[in-house]
């Protein structure tokens, strides 16, 4: 039997205790007590302040080395370069360019138990995935911008045709995976973008348009960046796949999670050819950090992905048992009078959370292997 190591990566603020959380359930897991070896390393804002660095050498090789990365978050606002960006934030933007992380994959899905910010919007009627190209476009500028003489200042927006094509190809192969948008049932990929404007973003959907013609079982839609921010509200049950560059991908997929009930609820999975790292979508929420109030259900799902690309990766049945697991018992915990923290409408604190998920993983590891 292989035994996976995972780097795990705290992070600052919230950080350490959704990460906690979802190592807690992962180790509670049945039949995986042996399947994998833990090893912690710092990066972010907090290890800026002490070291000097928001993401050491250390922790990259070891990240390198290591069959998946978990990481909880990373980043506090005050804590910055003297360009005024932030330093934590260094960590998760470099991993994705070094270790060629292009796919970032984030599930929105309304789940029973939880109550959608849209009117009337219940369980099955939102699920849908947003898949962001992770190593270009406008965030691939970060550290290159220029600054002149504190009177202007610029950054760049670059697309290429591989990362185009790579990314809009991860996003029809999952279509293909998945039963189709909630609306009509039709496997679908919409490309989000402002083509209308932008050159690049015209490239975006040209190449878009090349990919699609090779998935003629699947339909290619489109909508504009603004639109879309409208679209997610009005009729998030129109959508199966969205496909869309680096920054836009970040914004939408904020907005996405507050419709299934928070930024807490928002797991992501960013792959690569040979590397997987997997964080909730939310950020540190340094202002509630220790307070054992913060939503871990994000990451305890990130967790379950992370078992499940291993599983897939490694042709491991264990793990995608595990993975089925987690999502079960994550359902159940929600579902649960419980079972909701502060941002879902409720009371539960942090660990309230955890043992109810932990609660539900015998029952739910029966059910996957039935």
């Amino acid at each position: 039997m292989k035994t996976y190591e995972i780097a795990v990566v705290h992070g600052d603020g919230i950080g350490r205790e959704v990460c906690q959380s979802a190592l807690s359930v992962i180790q509670a897991l049945p039949g995986l007590t042996d399947a994998f070896t833990f090893k912690e390393y710092p990066a972010g804002a907090d290890e800026y302040l002490r070291s000097g660095s928001a993401f050491p050498d250390a922790t990259y090789e070891g990240c390198r080395r290591a069959d998946a990365i978990l990481h909880g978050a990373t980043g506090i606002p005050g804590v910055t370069y003297p360009d005024g960006t932030e330093t934590g934030i260094e960590f998760g933007l470099q991993l994705r360019f070094r270790l060629d992380l292009y796919a970032n994959i984030r599930p929105i899905k309304l789940r029973p138990g939880i109550q959608s910010k849209l009117r009337d919007r219940k369980p099955g009627d939102i699920d849908y995935v947003i898949v962001r190209e992770n190593t270009e476009g406008l965030y691939a500028a970060r550290g290159n911008g220029v600054n002149l003489r504190d009177e202007m200042a610029a950054d760049t927006l670059v697309v290429t045709r591989k990362g185009i094509e790579r990314i809009c190809r991860t996003a029809f192969e999952l279509s293909r995976r998945r039963s189709g948008a909630p609306g009509d049932g039709k496997r679908r990929v919409t490309v989000c973008d402002k083509a209308n404007v932008l050159r690049t973003y015209a490239f975006f959907r040209k190449v878009f348009n090349e990919v699609a013609e090779q998935y003629p079982d699947v339909e290619a839609d489109y909508a504009y960046a603004d639109a879309m921010t409208c679209h997610l509200v009005e009729r998030p049950e129109h959508y199966d796949v969205i496909v869309t560059e680096n920054m836009f991908g970040d914004i939408i997929s904020d907005l996405a999670a507050v419709t299934v009930g928070s930024m807490g609820m928002s797991p992501s999975a960013e792959i690569g050819k040979e590397h997987g790292f997997f964080q909730a979508a939310h950020g540190s929420a340094p202002t509630i950090a220790g307070q054992n109030i913060a939503n871990p259900y994000g990451t305890i799902l990130s967790g379950a992905a992370m078992l499940e690309w291993l599983g897939e990766r490694h042709g491991d049945q264990r793990l995608l048992l595990a993975a089925a697991a987690v999502e079960r018992g994550v359902s159940a915990a929600m579902r649960s009078p419980h079972g909701l923290t502060r941002d879902l409408g409720g009371a539960a604190r942090t660990s309230d959370i955890t043992e109810l998920v932990i609660g539900n993983l015998l029952p739910a590891a029966s059910d996957a292997a039935e």
